[in-house]
């Protein structure tokens, strides 16, 4: 592969109404509203909305899409049973993929199971896969996935993994990082997502291909590994010297730097901020002045900015999530820009087939087998 199309940087794959991100280094939009509107003033129910049906929703659809929503939580009995052998060891990722799979296999897409409504289904009900299989596992209990009051689904989340009423500073916190993942061009997964749809695939399957690929720690488990180095230091003083050793022996450090943003990435300020109220009252909240130094040192030596990934860590932390289930939440939010790309791919389809540049031998001649020797 020749160093121009290496990872098909810089090769425009394709036209998309959904998203702009990084023009000029810096900047995201959704359908035309800027990132940092939405984060402020918005719900994630009505960017999934958005993202799924074009346009935001009025006082009246809202409601009626949140009550759809709460609707659709429930889960059918077969798939409980299997989120139960599943075991416990398992990567929460896997339980999503695995969750999807099968409940393709019992409301197949048709015209009882439209593409919108599985898109708004899938949303509804990832938390309920989630966090049954999770808690059946943890502490031996069958959730009931119906008997929540909050109506957000971040406010469901947090009350199906903590069994109590979350704050409203965490409910609207985790609220927030659903809308700043919520959408991204064509990232890595919503390009697989795009490849399968292509191929005319079923939407299941489309959304299980981008679950697969976001399982990777090059993209959606970079929050899990920054995680892992943010707790692995008690003091800044700590993380300031281990993190300079960790780059004078050229360890990556995850978190930092973006593919396509060459200035800063505009949701890490968002979710920054949002660390940083939540460590006040936090009791390890020393973890937040120990991710600034991290920031600190990587900036000064290596000229990296955070990306999205890096803080977000601390706001799930802080909010009680344990960080295997940290990608997850990020699947919960980007289903809504997986989704209306698969719409959009299936709206003006082409079989996505790109080309290769051959490395491999010279033609040669075929040589018997017994013709090579023993």
């Amino acid at each position: 592969m020749t160093a121009r199309t290496g990872g098909l940087e810089g090769i425009v794959v394709g036209d998309t109404a959904i998203s702009t991100v990084g023009k000029e280094g810096v900047g995201l939009t959704y359908r035309g509203y800027d990132i940092h509107d939405l984060a402020d003033h918005s719900s994630f129910e009505e960017v999934a909305y958005l993202l799924v049906y074009g346009a935001l929703p009025t006082t009246a659809q809202l409601h009626a899409y949140r009550d759809k929503l709460i609707k659709f939580r429930r889960l059918p009995n077969e798939l409980k049973a299997a989120l139960e052998s599943i075991p416990g060891s398992a990567h929460p990722m896997e339980v999503l993929r695995t969750g999807v799979s099968l409940l393709g296999t019992l409301e197949s897409e048709s015209q009882q199971y439209t593409a919108d409504k599985i898109s708004d289904r899938l949303i509804a009900c990832t938390p309920s896969m989630l966090l049954y299989w999770y808690q059946f596992h943890r502490n031996n209990t069958r959730l009931d996935t119906w008997n929540s009051e909050e109506q957000s689904v971040a406010g469901y989340f947090l009350h199906l993994l903590t069994g109590k009423k979350p704050s409203d500073e965490q409910k609207r916190a985790i609220d927030t990082a659903l809308i700043i993942y919520a959408e991204h061009e064509f990232n890595a997964s919503t390009f697989a997502a795009r490849v399968t749809a292509s191929t005319e695939s079923d939407f299941y399957s489309s959304i299980v291909s981008a679950i697969g690929t976001l399982r990777g720690p090059l993209h959606g488990g970079a929050n899990e590994e920054a995680m892992r180095l943010i707790g692995s230091f008690k003091t800044p003083e700590q993380a300031e010297k281990g993190v300079k050793e960790m780059l004078a022996n050229k360890v990556k450090i995850m978190g930092f730097g973006h593919r396509v943003y060459k200035i800063s990435d505009p949701r890490s300020d968002i979710i920054k901020a949002w660390g940083e109220k939540l460590a006040e009252h936090a009791r390890d909240g020393y973890l937040f002045a120990v991710a600034e130094i991290i920031e600190k040192v990587v900036r000064a030596e290596k000229k990296l900015f955070p990306n999205l990934d890096f803080y977000s860590a601390t706001v799930f932390h802080f909010c009680g999530v344990p960080t295997p289930l940290f990608t997850p939440i990020f699947v919960m939010s980007r289903l809504s820009g997986w989704s209306a790309h698969i719409l959009e791919q299936r709206a003006h389809n082409r079989l996505i087939r790109p080309e290769a540049t051959y490395s491999g031998p010279a033609p040669r001649p075929y040589v018997p087998i017994q013709e090579r020797g023993s």
